[in-house]
């Protein structure tokens, strides 16, 4: 006859050796099946092409030196290298790249369109990347509007319908600013460096110390810098509030 279960039962002594598992978060990577994705590969992949083909040409037709200093230009090499390495991984299903990474370069190609088509297209005379408006002026006007036009509602569409939202945070435009301010450092120090006389001396006109002089000049920057700033808080906030376009909804045999 088996006797009742007392009720108080003292707790087992550890077994030595036996180390107790702490718990950990299992990362989303190893749970969620990678998808390939070609045709975003290939549009990413136009979108790289087109930019580099672009400032390929504007660097035949003018000086490279002074091409390349311009913002345009440079947002829109980064924005090819970025596009190219997110088309290689959308084709091969691997990690997107970083969220900062890829809305950064959003961000320029978009600061990069505003600035020219609300500062820049009003003004007197035609907006030269490479400074000879008169040479293959049909050229120069069809790289202009792929590089300021084109490729920003590009990279916009791409981060809108193609891109998975990300947690990016009111911080990140911090890191963001940093490029256009030491874009503007380098604008006016390449200015000061530059004789009086040279007519690249300031590529952009609301920059250009010798005519506005440095008071009104940090005034232009501080209010465009301003208009960045929102314009990244709008981003952050539009990247909360969308839904993700690349979620695959998986059939099972349930139905609940």
């Amino acid at each position: 006859m088996i006797g009742p279960i007392p009720k108080d039962i003292p707790d087992l002594p550890a077994v030595p050796g036996v180390q107790t598992l702490m718990p950990s978060a299992v990362p989303a990577t190893a749970v969620v099946i990678p998808a390939h994705r070609p045709k975003v590969g290939i549009y990413r992949l136009l979108v790289a092409l087109t930019a580099a083909g672009a400032v390929a040409v504007d660097l035949y037709l003018g000086s490279p030196a002074r091409v390349l200093s311009y913002f345009t230009i440079q947002v829109d090499l980064l924005l090819a290298i970025v596009f190219t390495l997110s088309a290689w991984r959308a084709r091969t299903a691997e990690r997107p790249l970083p969220a900062l990474v890829t809305g950064g370069a959003v961000f320029y190609a978009l600061v990069a369109g505003l600035v020219y088509h609300v500062l820049l297209v009003n003004e007197p005379g035609p907006f030269s990347l490479t400074g000879r408006p008169d040479v293959h002026h049909l050229w120069q006007a069809l790289t202009n509007q792929t590089l300021h036009t084109l490729i920003p509602i590009a990279a916009l569409f791409d981060w809108l319908f193609l891109t998975s939202p990300a947690p990016l945070r009111v911080r990140d435009v911090r890191k963001w600013l940093l490029y256009p301010m030491a874009y503007l450092a380098f604008s006016l120090i390449r200015g000061e460096r530059l004789p009086a006389s040279a007519p690249e001396r300031y590529l952009y006109p609301f920059l250009e110390v010798g005519r506005l002089g440095y008071r009104s000049v940090l005034a232009n920057a501080l209010l465009i810098g301003l208009g960045f700033f929102a314009l990244a808080l709008l981003m952050i906030a539009v990247d909360r509030i969308r839904p993700d376009p690349t979620r695959r909804r998986w059939k099972t045999g349930f139905r609940l």
